[in-house]
């Protein structure tokens, strides 16, 4: 095998070492869910997905299974969840 590809191979087994080389700004992918496919997009640090759950709350399983799977490389505004609702009590008096 030719020396500078090997280099490039080795290089590569190092990197993928370290996710925390990348930063994902775009994304589109789909999440096979338990009942149906699901599109999930991250354009910068926002996150959409095409469930219903998420048009309520801003985020969903779905999304939050990316933010765990991604994490080292996501902006730190796209690792935390969207939901508009931010703390405890707000979210149980949404839900009574």
């Amino acid at each position: 095998m030719h020396s500078d590809l090997i280099g490039k191979i080795e290089k590569a087994r190092r990197y993928a070492q370290e996710p925390e080389r990348i930063t994902i700004g775009e994304l589109k992918a789909t999440f096979h869910g338990g009942n149906s496919d699901h599109v999930i997009t991250l354009h910068g640090d926002h996150w959409s997905c095409d469930c219903s759950f998420f048009r309520m709350w801003h985020t969903c399983a779905h999304v939050m299974a990316f933010q765990k799977i991604f994490d080292p490389m996501l902006a730190p505004a796209a690792r935390e969840a969207t939901s508009p609702i931010t703390s405890t009590e707000e979210m149980v008096g949404a839900l009574s």
